[in-house]
C-alpha cells in the first residue's frame, strides 16, 4: 500500500482567511527558506564569519557566541549546503535547520509598535540597527529576530511554535490592520 504525502506548510491552516490584499503593515510567511546553523570552533569565529559574509544570496544572523544562522530565500538548501562545504571543516561545522524553522517577515510603518508588544528589546533604529540580529523571546517563544530594513524585520521560530507565534503577532497587529499571507 502506498501513501501519498502532501507538502503543506505548517502555517497553511493558520493563514487561511488572512490572504486579503496586503496592507502597509504585513506579515509574510516564507514558504521554503534555506536555513543553516553554522558553528565555529573556539578561536576561529572571526575567520568563519568573514567566510560566511562573502557568500552570495544569503544573510548571516548572529545566534550566539561562535554561532550563526545562514538564511536564503533564493538559494535552495542543497545549493546553500554546497556553498557551506567550502568552509574548512577544522574551523566550522554546519547543519540544516530549514524543516525545523519557520521564517516570518513583518514590515510596515507600525512594525516596531507591533513587535514591541511581543519582544522585550528596544527595536529603535539607533539601538537595533539594520543588519543586526539577536536571539530573544518573541511571543514567549525563543526566536531569532533580524532587522532587514528601516521598517522590516524577519523572525525565525521553531516550527512547532510557529502557529502560536503567528496567531499572537496577528493579534498584536490587529489595531494596525496587520495582514498576512505567504511571501511571493
Amino acid at each position: 500500500m502506498s501513501v501519498a504525502f502532501q507538502n503543506r506548510h505548517v502555517l497553511e491552516d493558520h493563514i487561511s482567511g488572512f490572504e486579503a490584499a496586503a496592507n502597509p503593515n504585513h506579515l509574510a510567511v516564507v514558504r521554503r527558506p534555506a536555513i543553516f546553523s553554522v558553528l565555529a570552533k573556539a578561536g576561529d569565529q572571526n575567520g568563519v564569519l568573514e567566510s560566511l559574509k562573502v557568500l552570495k544570496d544569503v544573510s548571516v544572523r548572529d545566534v550566539g557566541p561562535r554561532e550563526w544562522f545562514v538564511v536564503s530565500d533564493t538559494l535552495g538548501a542543497d545549493s546553500l549546503a554546497r556553498e557551506l562545504f567550502t568552509l574548512d571543516p577544522a574551523r566550522a561545522s554546519f547543519f540544516e535547520q530549514s524543516d525545523g524553522r519557520v521564517l516570518l517577515r513583518i514590515s510596515g510603518p507600525c512594525v516596531r509598535r507591533i513587535l514591541a508588544k511581543c519582544v522585550a528589546v528596544d527595536l529603535h533604529l539607533q539601538v537595533f540597527a539594520e543588519g543586526q540580529s539577536a536571539n530573544m523571546l518573541c511571543c514567549h517563544v525563543s526566536a531569532n529576530v533580524a532587522r532587514t530594513g528601516p521598517d522590516r524585520f524577519e523572525v525565525i521560530v521553531p516550527r512547532s511554535y510557529a502557529g502560536s507565534v503567528f496567531e499572537e503577532i496577528m493579534e498584536m497587529g490587529r489595531e494596525f490592520a496587520l495582514t498576512a499571507g505567504f511571501a511571493d
